[in-house]
């Protein structure tokens, strides 16, 4: 199967529309529609019912929506990793979410300089929860990052686990308290996630959410390693017992055959090992 045509099928299947998505791909609806055709007659199925007034997904359509934006991300990937290996000074690419790495990216750059296979360490900053993404496109090599994400097509293992504190306004009421539960925050566990997600995606970095927390407008969980290295006047750290821990791994693409990678990932486990 050539490219091309997942290419045209994933332009209708997200517009639901081939005049919208012969715009998009730049082609006029005739061409567009033959490929489809041709599509389905290659693979044998049906991937839209089609009305006069409508396009919508087929149960085989949505299974190869999935399937070709692997696919397409995939071949993506492999282009840029092959352009980033032919630079002059190649580099390994580490994404991380700024501060996201439990004190510990400072070890692993110094025990990683040691291996054989390193090259310099490029980091990328990264936005919450985007260094899958990254990964899977072929934008970094490895990535620090917190669970839960999304391990479609990667690799992960546990470098640090730690408990969560609720971090709170020195003049909130809670903050009078030693300790707390996750209903104090009118939370139960099951709703935790969602949580994490949403208040994390409220600041770009540690600084706006500190900022934010200091305010009033959040109390956001967080690793206790930020409440040692990360003081800050009129935020208070708790303890939030029933909380789950804080879980930081080191992440790559399955497919990954990079020898500088590996070497990263067993600099990695030996820092986690030994601290």
């Amino acid at each position: 199967m050539e490219s091309r045509p997942l290419r045209y099928f994933v332009a209708v299947a997200e517009e639901l529309n081939f005049a919208r998505a012969a715009d998009r791909l730049g082609i006029s609806p005739p061409p567009l529609s033959r490929a489809i055709r041709l599509l389905e007659t290659e693979l044998g199925v049906t991937l839209f019912a089609r009305t006069t007034h409508s396009v919508a997904l087929t149960p085989a359509g949505t299974v190869l929506l999935t399937e070709a934006r692997t696919a397409l991300d995939a071949l993506e990937a492999a282009a840029r990793r092959a352009r980033r290996a032919a630079d002059a000074e190649p580099k390994l690419v580490l994404a991380m979410k700024a501060d996201g790495d439990a004190g510990l990216l400072e070890a692993l750059c110094a025990r990683y300089a040691q291996e054989p296979a390193a090259l310099p360490v490029a980091i990328r900053l990264s936005r919450w929860q985007e260094q899958p993404r990254l990964l899977r496109l072929g934008e970094a090599d490895a990535a620090l990052i917190y669970e839960p994400f999304d391990r479609t097509g990667l690799d992960a293992e546990t470098l640090a686990t730690e408990p969560q504190v609720a971090a709170l306004a020195a003049s909130h009421p809670l903050a009078a308290r030693d300790r707390l539960v996750l209903a104090d925050l009118g939370l139960h566990p099951g709703e935790l996630p969602r949580y994490l997600h949403e208040i994390r995606c409220q600041g770009h970095d540690l600084a706006q959410l500190l900022t934010l927390t200091g305010l009033g407008r959040v109390m956001p969980l967080l690793p206790a390693s930020v409440a040692v290295r990360y003081p800050r006047p009129g935020v208070v750290y708790r303890p939030v017992s029933d909380a789950p821990p804080a879980v930081l791994m080191i992440a790559w693409p399955q497919q990954s055959r990079s020898t500088a990678t590996a070497a990263l990932v067993r600099a990695a486990a030996s820092v986690a090992e030994a601290g």
